[in-house]
């Protein structure tokens, strides 16, 4: 079995790797004292130099203008991008514009895809929930307005922690239906009917608390697919994952280039017993991370059969790389000592990015016991 990736792959992560050179992690800004807030809004220049490397449409079709490439090549392009702490809504800009290309009408797919692949529209995606803790699709309902086909939908609910929520044009929503049915709606930031609540994250980005006040959106805006929603759900946990590796494995790699130059004892820590095994330790988690990032993003991309669904292997992956973030940066901040907290050095900004990371996946155990749940099913069955 060929495990090497395709040359339309790793073409899209050299052109990330190019992108990204030119973003240093330290010029990353901390949070402010007085707001919280590390910046208005994410970074444009960068927006647009992923625009034109053509890294926005990855996953879009020829006719949107896009590469038409998948899972795969997106999680190696988010690799790259969280080595630097991108400041930019990559992951849900493509997530959201791939949602709309496999479920939405011709009219909405019309409207938004080439936009979106160009950076021309922003979209965001509403997934955690009224808390952060319960199924995203039921903090929202959705109705028809009344019994026309082409009738709009009314929701209303709450979502919290939406990402770039102030600068996106955007959001997709889900919701659940009287029939507990879960449909899309992509919503409009300035519609009646939307109030933004101001958030922010462990890392010091922005984010908004997303009120639904009966806002009326058109039926073009709303996919009523089967499945819609946990697609786009299984690529967000995935991409999430694969910007959890990527900052795990620059973390290992300043606290090797440091514990390489720090001297106790008239000698490299990098040299002392103790200190190479927790290195090592930390480079069996990213290893791990790795492995099950890929099988879920291959799972998602063939649509190949396995033992378990395709929910099996995301929750793998979403325990690795929530367990395994943690304890990366832990183990960094521990081997560089204080000179990790300080606000000169870019350490302390990867450990709130991967807090974040962390508690958007989810506790790990959480995960597990889903994981459990499902090899009992399939042993039953």
């Amino acid at each position: 079995m060929d495990f090497t990736f395709s040359e339309e792959q790793q073409a899209a992560a050299e052109a990330a790797r190019g992108v990204f050179a030119g973003v240093a992690p330290d010029a990353v800004p901390s949070p402010a004292l007085t707001t919280g807030a590390v910046a208005e809004e994410f970074d444009r220049a960068l927006w647009g130099r992923l625009a034109d490397a053509d890294l926005l449409s990855l996953l879009l079709d020829a006719e949107y203008g896009g590469a038409g490439l998948d899972a795969i090549a997106l999680c190696l392009v988010l690799r790259e991008s969280a080595k630097v702490l991108a400041r930019v809504p990559l992951l849900e800009n493509t997530a959201a514009a791939a949602a709309v290309q496999a479920h939405g009408g011709a009219e909405l797919k019309a409207e938004l895809l080439e936009r979106a692949g160009r950076g021309e529209v922003v979209l965001t995606v509403a997934a955690s929930g009224r808390t952060g803790h319960d199924p995203a699709e039921l903090a929202v309902t959705a109705r028809r307005e009344s019994d026309e086909e082409d009738a709009s939908w009314i929701l209303d609910g709450v979502q919290t922690a939406v990402p770039w929520a102030y600068d996106a044009d955007f959001v997709v929503v889900p919701a659940h239906t009287a029939a507990d049915r879960a449909v899309l709606a992509v919503v409009a930031r300035d519609q009646d009917g939307v109030v933004l609540g101001e958030q922010f994250s462990t890392s010091g980005e922005r984010l908004g608390e997303l009120r639904l006040e009966s806002a009326a959106v058109a039926a073009r805006y709303v996919i009523d697919a089967e499945g819609a929603w946990e697609g786009l759900r299984d690529l967000l946990t995935t991409g999430t994952c694969a910007l959890a590796l990527g900052l795990g494995e620059r973390v290992l790699r300043m606290t090797g280039e440091y514990t390489s130059r720090r001297e106790q004892f008239g000698h490299p820590l990098a040299s002392f017993q103790a200190v190479a095994v927790q290195a090592a330790d930390r480079y069996i988690d990213l290893r791990a991370m790795e492995v099950t990032l890929w099988q879920a993003a291959w799972r998602l991309t063939s649509g190949a059969r396995g033992t378990l669904p395709v929910a099996g292997d995301v929750a793998v992956a979403k325990i690795w790389a929530a367990e395994g973030v943690r304890r990366t940066v832990q183990t960094a901040q521990h081997l560089h000592g204080g000179f990790g907290a300080d606000v000169d050095y870019p350490l302390h900004r990867y450990h709130a990015w991967a807090k974040h990371l962390e508690l958007s996946l989810g506790p790990a155990a959480a995960h597990e016991e889903a994981l459990g749940d499902l090899l009992a099913a399939h042993a039953l069955a």
